[in-house]
């Protein structure tokens, strides 16, 4: 089999992201990570074939360190777009998953349940109407909030923040297939991401 290096979502830890490789076949292997302690199943993010994954793995744990949740543990407070970028220097190749891995319409239900809990609105850090947000790759694209949820007015177009975000990143030529509002727009210097996890951590 392939070596493996991936990259994991949960909807029950927002902000979190896990970072592990294998030389299984992939989808076996998120099957196998949803366990008891699990309240819901990992969605992967981005993973791609690499020559050596137990080195690449060892690299992004080493770069992102001062990410790293607990010593031992292969969860990182990150945005995955930043650990795609390094990850795919090392890609031979992406690997992606065809079908659905949990079939059940129960599990299914439950992702979709913590998704709402979790979608981030701009009232979450007390953004009003009006406001203008800069994209962090490039401080000169701006976009001006409309509502305080996620919509924003991006070229005289009313949209979500991560419509504007991959407009806004394909026209510098990034040619990614879908990017997280939240993680590309920012605020005062700082991304709305980030900002959300400072309020949520000091409420904890």
């Amino acid at each position: 089999m392939a070596d493996i290096v991936y990259i994991l979502t949960n909807e029950a830890m927002p902000g979190l992201i896990k970072i592990g490789c294998t030389n299984t076949e992939l989808a076996s292997r998120i099957k196998q990570l949803y366990t008891t302690g699990v309240p819901l199943p990992f969605e992967l993010f981005y993973a791609c074939e690499v020559t050596n994954c137990d080195v690449v793995e060892s690299k992004l744990h080493d770069a992102f360190g001062d990410h790293r949740i607990s010593k031992g543990r292969e969860f990182f407070r990150i945005a995955p777009e930043r650990a795609k970028a390094a990850l795919s220097l090392a890609e031979i190749r992406e690997v992606k998953l065809g079908d659905e891995i949990f079939e059940t319409t129960e599990i299914k239900a439950e992702v979709e349940a913590a998704k709402r809990r979790s979608r981030f609105r701009l009232s979450m850090l007390g953004i009003a109407p009006g406001t203008e947000l800069q994209l962090a790759k490039d401080f000169k694209i701006i976009c001006t909030t409309v509502d305080d949820g996620n919509k924003v007015n991006y070229l005289g177009d009313v949209t979500s923040l991560s419509d504007a975000a991959l407009q806004a990143h394909n026209a510098l030529g990034d040619g990614w297939p879908s990017v997280s509002g939240p993680w590309a727009w920012t605020y005062k210097g700082k991304r709305l991401d980030d900002l959300r996890r400072e309020i949520e951590e000091e409420s904890d």
